[in-house]
């Protein structure tokens, strides 16, 4: 995990609110999120997880409240623009080309992020400059063995694996992941857990969650939602030993999926 002798907040909330015709989805939520940590937002089904991470990726606007990341004002910024300056989310578009192999997926992610064109009709010796660089971010998520493969023939887990990889072609300095294991086989989790643990090396990285047990030993600051209000946070110890937590949780062990 990350040092906590970090240099305060790089992403940071005040007020945060989102009312949908007159059902408030989150409710003046305050979300401090320190330079170089992983920190995960967690909650049961409904708790506003979701509504909240897209208020801080620009996909909704708050009712109320401002976002601030790296120093900046980023509350009425569109999400190209917030993803310009490194708070990049991953999952946000399809990342996977189906028919392109797991090397033609970085590359064209690379070619995006160096503001290259997608002309797939350029010289191949032009596409192929871009290769090291794809074959280092395959490296970094364990998909060496999977570059000539077509991404369609990935397993579900190697997928998400595959976007996370198209997502560092980007070089986010904050890094924000939707529930990276959902759907996934114990093993696929165990897999994106050790994942997200060496993409986090040299930045931050927000993840929403709804199991507290997938957050265990992996975030350094876990704050958990519950009806779109902030009801803890801290470290995992502290989390899921609160009685408002495990009673927020169906009044199962923590540890345990409350659902999505």
């Amino acid at each position: 995990m990350a040092s906590a002798a970090s240099d305060g907040p790089i992403l940071e909330t005040e007020g945060l609110t989102k009312e949908f015709r007159g059902f408030v989805a989150v409710a003046d939520v305050a979300l401090k999120v320190r330079r170089g940590t992983i920190h995960g937002l967690i909650g049961p089904n409904g708790a506003g997880k979701t509504t909240c991470f897209n208020l801080l990726t620009k996909f909704l606007p708050p009712t109320r409240g401002s976002i601030r990341y790296d120093g900046r004002d980023i509350t009425g910024m569109k999400p190209a623009e917030v993803a310009r300056l490194g708070l990049v989310r991953s999952f946000q578009i399809s990342a996977v080309f189906p028919h392109l192999t797991v090397l033609e997926n970085v590359r064209v992610a690379l070619q995006r992020a160096r503001g290259a064109s997608f002309d797939f009709w350029r010289s191949e010796s032009l596409l192929k400059s871009f290769d090291a660089r794809a074959m280092e971010l395959l490296d970094d998520v364990g998909l060496t063995g999977y570059a000539k493969l077509t991404a369609g023939e990935l397993p579900y887990g190697r997928k998400r694996a595959l976007e996370i990889a198209t997502t560092l072609a980007l070089e986010p300095q904050m890094l924000l992941l939707d529930e990276p294991t959902a759907g996934m086989t114990h093993e696929d989790v165990d897999r994106v857990i050790a994942l997200v643990k060496r993409v986090a090396a040299g930045r931050t990285v927000l993840l929403v969650e709804h199991n507290l047990k997938v957050v265990a030993g992996l975030c350094d600051t876990i704050t958990v939602l519950t009806r779109g209000r902030v009801l803890a946070e801290g470290d995992y110890a502290a989390v899921s030993a609160n009685p408002e937590v495990q009673a927020a949780y169906l009044g199962t062990d923590p540890g345990v999926s409350g659902g999505h």
